[in-house]
């Protein structure tokens, strides 16, 4: 209930969800209509996905040689998230969509991730079928994105590679087109692929009638040389199975085989996989009259050669911010078990002008100031980020339905607000997650308690869709410049309204002050990263920069959520409104601070780390 109220608070009484139901859109839509559907949500999670969390850390995925093998609880919560709606619940309704507002669709799926990210990963298939329907040909989306929605089709997104690892420019798969065929299916433009791709999340179970895997190939030149860079990198449905114009299954196997699972650290309810696309395991014999032998795995061209990234970028961002959703949950997860234990664990006696007398009571670990510090750290950071996933989806609904002017403008924003979205929670709730296991002391470290299970779920989100320095380098490197920097000159602007609401409450009115003060150190401190033009040194302090946009960031959500906090409730009447003011509070005195230290390193290019010799380390 404590995740319902949270919820409820920052759809409609920050963001004001509501209000989207005046748009064409979503008119048949109300807040009772997206009441129910959280309902809905939260039960099917209660009931299928939280009872399993524990279950499927422990009984891994199998290869028996024929089929990969997974706990029956996992075969039940997708077949129960399926029959929901949720995989289409933001799509046209005659597609069987709901038409539900996104920011609504991301707050449903938190309740799945806060009760078992292992299970839920359901956000890979929905990304793909959204890719289609934007990229995809008519038929395509027919046959595959609308077959995903329904839950008979899983999708997948197929990039890394074994020798390339993020460095997407160095893939070597290669796509040929399939003899005179290439042109004529009506699937698309038919090729066939070659190669190895790695770390392919869900990319062999027996969940589904289908998998669609989204591929990076390269197209190779004339004079069959692959083109250095990303120019010749395509993108290309590879289905497990191949289909007929009307979704069906052929019986014939594509030549996509199961290399080897992943064992990792946590997640382990998803598998992970190693994918051999095209090396003869299933041969498949085109009607153009290849040998099947070796010829490749049949793929259909999404969009135009040469075009892979481009439509890529589609699925990956949308991804980006469902990492930093699962890593939110994570850590919000890690704080209610915390919480609940310091509320009923005694331990220690507090410390009085006399000193601690053994022969008083204990008292409970949450009268303890230093385990209320790492709590409401806890809820700071998860509290907040859930806060800011909802912005950003929000901005997605503006993106999609608001006038072409604010639409533009969520546009710009989202740009740079997806690295924070994505990186911040995987960092901050990582932490919320270590000192779940610290209040826990001890029995943190054990699996008599699911915080450690957390930890390992979470530390995963650092590294998936992109790692840390990927993100740093995007957002310094690309983002703030964008457009002439327009995009940050919009976010400041947002900030200072932010300031102006809050300095009319004296509680509020010295964040005010501290957020602009934080502002014109971000802002100081791009310049002064860029003011050599060197990219060597602009980035080479990419994190640190990051770090602090991204705790500026969050103080400025926090801002804004405390003031929504007193307009609903300006006697600070229910708990809930000191606890929101109490951790914007904490965020202020504790994390706010931080970025000095980091923007130092930014603001004078410090080489330390980018120069130091190979044999000093």
């Amino acid at each position: 209930m404590k995740l319902r109220a949270t919820i409820d608070f920052l759809l409609h009484d920050w963001l004001r969800t509501a209000q989207l139901a005046q748009r064409e859109r979503f008119a048949d839509h109300s807040r009772e209509t997206f009441d129910a559907v959280l309902d809905t949500c939260e039960r099917i999670a209660r009931e299928k996905f939280a009872p399993f969390n524990r279950l499927i850390d422990i009984e891994e995925p199998r290869f028996d040689g024929e089929r990969v093998i997974l706990p029956q609880a996992t075969h039940d919560a997708a077949v129960a998230y399926a029959a929901s709606g949720m995989l289409s619940a933001a799509q046209d309704y005659d597609i069987g969509g709901m038409q539900l507002p996104y920011s609504v669709e991301a707050a449903a799926n938190a309740f799945f991730a806060c009760a078992s990210v292992g299970i839920s990963a359901s956000m890979l298939t929905t990304g793909n079928a959204n890719l289609l329907m934007v990229h995809g040909t008519e038929m395509q989306k027919e046959v595959f994105a609308k077959q995903e929605f329904a839950g008979r089709f899983s999708g997948t997104m197929c990039l890394s590679e074994p020798q390339a690892g993020s460095s997407l420019s160095d893939i070597v798969t290669r796509a040929l087109p399939d003899g005179d065929g290439s042109e004529a299916d009506p699937l698309g433009p038919r090729y066939r692929l070659k190669g190895n791709k790695m770390w392919i999340s869900s990319g062999e179970h027996e969940l589904s009638d289908n998998i669609i895997h989204l591929v990076l190939a390269k197209i190779p030149d004339a004079d069959g040389k692959l083109v250095p860079g990303t120019r010749g990198i395509s993108l290309f449905i590879v289905p497990k199975k191949l289909v007929d114009t009307q979704g069906a299954l052929t019986g014939v196997r594509n030549d996509v085989a199961l290399a080897g699972l992943n064992h990792k650290l946590g997640w382990r309810g998803t598998t992970n996989t190693l994918l051999n696309f095209g090396e003869g395991k299933f041969p498949v014999t085109s009607s153009a009259g290849l040998d099947g032998q070796g010829a490749g795995a049949i793929g259909y061209l999404v969009g135009q050669p040469g075009e892979g990234l481009r439509c890529m970028f589609h699925m990956m961002n949308e991804a980006r911010i469902g990492v930093g959703i699962a890593a939110t949950m994570l850590g919000l997860a890690g704080y209610y078990a915390s919480l609940e234990y310091a509320k009923n664990r005694p331990q220690g006696r507090p410390i009085g002008a006399g000193g601690k007398d053994a022969s008083q009571p204990q008292v409970r670990i949450i009268e303890h100031s230093d385990v209320r510090r790492m709590l409401l750290a806890q809820k700071a950071y998860g509290e907040g980020a859930l806060a800011l996933a909802l912005y950003c989806a929000r901005l997605v609904d503006e993106q999609h339905t608001a006038d072409s002017a604010q639409a533009d403008e969520a546009r710009l924003l989202l740009e740079v607000l997806t690295p924070i979205a994505k990186s911040w929670p995987s960092e901050w709730c990582l932490e919320a997650n270590s000192l779940a296991i610290q209040v826990h002391g001890g029995y943190g470290y054990t699996r008599d308690f699911p915080v450690e299970q957390y930890w390992r779920d979470n530390r995963l989100n650092m590294i998936h869709e992109g790692s840390h320095g990927i993100q740093a380098m995007d957002l310094l490197g690309r983002k703030v410049l964008m457009e002439n920097g327009r995009g940050m000159q919009l976010l400041a602007a947002r900030m200072q309204e932010t300031m102006a609401r809050a300095s009319a409450h004296a509680a509020l009115a010295p964040h005010a002050v501290a957020l602009g003060q934080a502002l014109g150190q971000v802002g100081a401190a791009t310049q002064k990263a860029w003011a050599s033009a060197n990219p060597t040194e602009a980035l080479a302090n990419a994190v640190p920069y990051m770090q602090a946009f991204g705790h500026t960031v969050l103080a400025w959500i926090w801002l804004d959520v405390a003031v929504a906090a007193l307009a609903r409730d300006p006697q600070q009447a229910h708990s809930a409104t000191v606890g929101r003011l109490g951790a914007a509070q904490f965020f202020y005195h504790y994390e706010l601070p931080k970025i000095g230290a980091w923007l130092s390193v930014v603001q004078s290019r410090d080489m330390t780390c980018a120069t130091l010799p190979e044999e000093a380390f």
